[in-house]
């Protein structure tokens, strides 16, 4: 069942909104050689409860914590850890979903390590980023499901990259997954037409070589199949009136 919000409920997400970005960028501002993935953790756990907000990952399918923070060839869902430490050249990706008022808010994020990656790591950031913008311009009433995913594909493929498919974006709102389902691919036009106050997490995962994924023993981290290195970035975006309206920024 698709949820339309109001604009009070807009506003109630909005707010969730500013809370996930303020937690993003205070693990984003730790992010250095040396520092390992479980201080991200750390530091968003405590800007979470300052904020007064409560996790939205953590204890979600006995998830066990409040960040995913994917690094390299992982694509989403790498589980923070003491013993993974972040080196000079990495590419980390930081996901966060966060929940007030019974409003959820999910945002994600890749940065470099270090001041120096390689010009293809630089390439596939830029080409992800961007990716994420052309879905969100198409976020408007009367297009499709399918035209917000084709603005992905043809933005990643056409710069030689490929997205992937086993996982997609998602509806959110009192709860952290509602419909519909929002793939990073498919065709213009085709796919359910949007309404005015649907919201949708839009996160485009992106790798380097070939699209295909697989889930480690962990049961969570999902890496490529061939070890490419992968990005993935994400906001929170109402369908209104106007232009599209950005939750998460």
């Amino acid at each position: 069942m698709i949820v339309c919000k109001s604009a009070a409920e807009l506003e109630k997400m909005r707010a969730s909104g500013r809370i996930v970005r303020q937690v993003l960028d205070a693990a984003v501002a730790l992010v250095a050689p040396g520092v390992s993935t479980m201080d991200l953790e750390r530091a968003a756990e405590k800007k979470i409860e300052e904020l007064g907000a409560k996790p939205a990952f953590k204890g979600y399918y006995d998830y066990p914590c409040v960040l995913c923070t994917s690094v390299n060839n992982e694509i989403i869902h790498g589980i923070p850890s003491e013993k993974r430490r972040l080196q000079a050249g990495d590419i980390v990706s930081i996901d966060c979903g966060v929940v007030l008022e019974g409003y959820y808010s999910d945002s994600a994020v890749t940065v470099a390590v270090g001041s120096e990656i390689s010009p293809e790591l630089k390439k596939l950031l830029e080409v992800t980023r961007a990716s994420l913008d052309c879905a969100i311009a198409k976020v408007r009433i009367g297009n499709t499901v399918g035209d917000v995913g084709a603005a992905v594909q043809q933005h990643v493929e056409a710069h030689g990259f490929n997205v992937v498919r086993e996982f997609v974006g998602h509806g959110i709102g009192t709860r952290l997954h509602e419909e519909p389902q929002v793939p990073n691919y498919g065709t213009a036009g085709h796919g359910m037409r949007l309404r005015e106050g649907m919201v949708l997490a839009i996160e485009p995962m992106v790798t380097a070589g070939k699209p295909q994924a697989r889930v480690l023993d962990d049961k969570w981290t999902a890496v490529t199949e061939d070890g490419s290195y992968s990005a993935h970035f994400e906001h929170c975006v109402a369908v209104t009136r106007g232009e599209p309206l950005i939750l998460t920024a």
